[in-house]
């Protein structure tokens, strides 16, 4: 017995130590993976050294002797810091997440190998202008020197994943194919409204998404055939929809300046927060490059070779995005199995082949097929009866020049230069705010197909009634340059009047944003830096303002007269700390998804809610004001109930905050124990989707969309320009750069990013 106790003794030591030495391996391991403090390395082919400083919050400094050698510099920091983000980037845009992640992003992927990114980035490069190409062949370089010296080690995830491929520089143009993607989905909008015809009366689909006023055009398209509305609905169901990941909404971003009339240093001011899906990381990353002739700071995507929105030196850009309709779904008409009609006779579908792998799982061979409007996107999801649904798509045409744009941008040195870089900005169609030292200016960028007939609400035949025959390019879309009253606003609400040239779309989003941005400039007189800043986490909502007299108006039963009369004398401010924001947001949604069900229509397939909302609530439908009535109050009890089970009987001890948790999770990590925990970020946050400082809701409340980067731009000295990005610049969950920005973002906190930073946390050496 002593002799077995021994042994089993031994036995239970030796596999202790071997545990602690794997556990002891593994923390190596994953310590390895985070950047070191200073550090020399190289990059073939620059013309001088490069010198790279971090800060206390991990914005870099790249000072470098040319454009090329800058743009090689941020290539490296980018996967220094952000590796997997680029990677999970190209793999989404080229149908290659399953590689990875096994067969829950199949359907995704199918999706976007159908729509064929990265075939038609790889043909856009061939035809980039000669100088833009070096910078993103550069940029390349610099990305896959990181990734020869660090292997496997460049990010905690890639542990497991192995070394990544070396970077493309076609890889660097997926990442403007995805944004074109996820900025207009006007193409599910269409597939909406042909999913519901002939099952609700078409006054209920034009209710979903109530037209404004100015909206429309006579030579409307004609009813969709009911015989597709199946075929439509199936579609719909495989296709990826926000909050889903790797999407995101399709509004997005507040914009606005002020010419030196209205500004106490008396040079324009220019403040911009784009809205996107929040992530761990986010999509953003802060930086300063410091060229001969200039110095680029602001926000930049990990992949893309340059600022996307920040200021040069000389002027200062940011986007919002325009909700244009450059997407439409054509139903083509089938001729024997291998061809379709058109109106020169049948023609054959174009085919490829995509194999798709997909992790522990055979792989699967995809067969595309392609009609002269596009992708044939029902083969993602064949319903029966053989619909054939082909989807144009303007980010996908030929010589797309969208990233020669971008360069011109980062190089303008004026307003004029501004407008000559957005007319290369072929997608996505996007509002581009510029400022120089004396004018502001506004330019829509991108190219809006000009339609025989129709306004691309709805999905149209393909034989050729409906085709696009032309492009509304820069020198007719919209553009004003040193307005008379001094100021531009956008909140992505509808850019032009309804009697312009241009037909830009049949939808537009509500102006509850820009509403509350125009009030804010009203009230002031000479603003400052710290004044734009404030304005951005401004938390009131007009919505819930112009909302609030039909609610209190209606009589409630007992108890639900209570969270009724809670809200008033409130003044629409989505407050972390107060009931209302909470009693309001519940009662709306769960008025939609009411109102929805009675005319027989799923949440999931009706149109934005707050313009939805505002429609039924002001003009009530068939039933009229009592129908409305009694809809309102049945909601509030039924939100009064969900909202007791989750946060306690006493509605005076509920706050906004306790459900409106701004949530950064990790896109592929965050499903698995553990490892999900250490990839989360979360805090409680104000707003909600129609305050400036956005904070869009899922279906618990969360907020998982809003301003993951904010920027001021004083053109007085630009180096007083305000930035803040959230979580933080890391996207290593082991690194004190991970979550820095997070509190100090909610609050509404600001950073500087001068020449020389307060304090060096790390230096880079990067020599030829």
């Amino acid at each position: 017995m002593r002799i077995l106790f021994r042994g089993l003794t031994t036995l239970i030591a030796t596999v202790g130590i071997l545990l602690l030495l794997l556990g002891v391996l593994i923390g190596a391991a994953l310590w390895f993976t985070v950047p070191r403090g200073n550090f020399t390395t190289r990059i073939p082919g620059l013309s001088a050294p490069i010198d790279i400083t971090f800060d206390q919050d991990g914005i870099p400094r790249i000072k470098a002797a040319t454009e090329r050698d800058a743009v090689a510099a941020l290539g490296y920091v980018h996967a220094r810091d952000r590796m997997f983000q680029m990677e999970l980037m190209r793999r989404g845009a080229s149908g290659r997440v399953s590689e990875i992640a096994g067969p829950v992003t199949l359907g995704f992927d199918k999706t976007m190998r159908t729509l064929g990114a990265r075939p038609r980035a790889v043909q856009d490069l061939e035809t980039m202008p000669s100088d833009t190409r070096d910078l993103l062949e550069a940029y390349a370089s610099g990305v896959n020197a990181r990734i020869a010296g660090r292997g496997r080690f460049i990010a905690p995830e890639f542990l497991v994943l192995g070394a990544p491929e070396p970077w493309e520089a076609a890889d660097s143009l997926l990442w403007g194919k995805t944004m074109g993607l996820w900025l207009s989905m006007n193409w599910r909008t269409e597939l909406s409204r042909l999913a519901l015809t002939g099952k609700v009366p078409e006054s209920v689909i034009n209710q979903l998404w109530p037209p404004k006023s100015d909206a429309g055009r006579p030579d409307a398209a004609r009813e969709a055939d009911t015989r597709h509305a199946d075929a439509a609905d199936q579609l719909l169901k495989a296709l990826p929809w926000f909050p889903a990941p790797h999407t995101t909404p399709s509004s997005a971003s507040n914009e606005w300046a002020v010419d030196g009339r209205h500004t106490a240093s008396g040079a324009p001011l220019l403040a911009g927060d784009p809205h996107l899906n929040f992530g761990f990381p986010g999509i953003w990353y802060l930086v300063r490059i410091e060229l001969p002739d200039r110095s680029l700071v602001g926000a930049t995507g990990p992949g893309v070779p340059g600022v996307v929105i920040g200021h040069n030196g000389h002027v200062a850009w940011t986007f919002t995005t325009t909700g244009a309709d450059v997407q439409d779904v054509f139903i083509e008409t089938p001729v024997g199995t291998d061809q379709y009609q058109t109106p020169d006779g049948p023609r054959p579908f174009v085919l490829r082949q995509e194999r798709i792998k997909v992790r522990g799982k055979p792989d699967e061979v995809l067969t595309v097929r392609e009609t002269r409007h596009g992708p044939v996107i029902s083969d993602v999801q064949p319903a029966p009866g053989g619909a054939i649904l082909a989807v144009a798509m303007g980010h996908l045409q030929p010589r797309d020049t969208a990233a020669a744009g971008l360069t011109a941008l980062n190089r303008a040195r004026s307003v004029d230069d501004a407008r000559a870089a957005a007319a290369l900005i072929t997608a996505p169609v996007q509002n581009l705010l510029v400022a120089d030292r004396e004018r502001i200016a506004l330019f829509v960028t991108g190219r809006v197909p000009i339609r025989k007939a129709g306004d691309g609400s709805r999905p149209v035949p393909g034989d050729g009634s409906h085709d696009w025959i032309g492009w509304a390019e820069a020198d007719r879309m919209p553009s004003i340059v040193a307005p008379e009253s001094g100021r531009l606003v956008n909140a992505n609400e509808r850019i032009a009047p309804p009697d312009f040239p241009v037909f830009l779309g049949r939808d537009w989003f509500g102006d509850w944003r820009a509403r509350r941005i125009r009030e804010m400039l009203d009230a002031g007189a000479r603003f400052t830096p710290a004044d734009f800043a404030r304005m951005q986490a401004d938390a009131v909502s007009v919505f819930a303002r112009d909302m609030l007299p039909i609610l209190l108006a209606v009589p409630m039963p007992a108890g639900a007269d209570r969270l009724q009369g809670m809200l008033r004398d409130w003044d629409g401010t989505m407050a972390i700390d107060r009931p209302q924001p909470l009693i309001f947001n519940a009662w709306i949604a769960e008025f939609y998804r009411q109102a929805l069900r009675a005319v027989g229509v799923a949440p999931e397939q009706g149109g934005p809610v707050t313009d939805f909302v505002a429609h039924a609530l002001r003009s009530p439908g068939p039933g009229g004001a009592d129908q409305r009535d009694a809809l309102l109050r049945d909601s509030l009890v039924a939100a009064g109930k969900m909202l007791a089970e989750r946060f306690g009987a006493d509605p005076g001890g509920w706050t906004w905050g306790a459900a409106h948790i701004a949530l950064f999770q990790h896109p592929v990590l965050r499903a698995l124990p553990v490892l999900g925990t250490l990839t989360t970020v979360s805090i409680p946050s104000p707003g909600d989707d129609t305050t400036v400082n956005r904070g869009g809701v899922d279906g618990q409340m969360r907020n998982v969309h809003g301003a993951g980067f904010r920027g001021v731009y004083d053109l007085a000295d630009l180096d007083r320009s305000l930035f803040m990005v959230t979580p933080g610049q890391s996207g290593n969950p082991l690194s004190r750069e991970a979550r820095r920005f997070v509190t100090r973002w909610r609050d509404g906190e600001t950073v500087t990013i001068p020449r020389e930073p307060a304090q060096v946390r790390a230096t880079l050496r990067i020599n030829p």
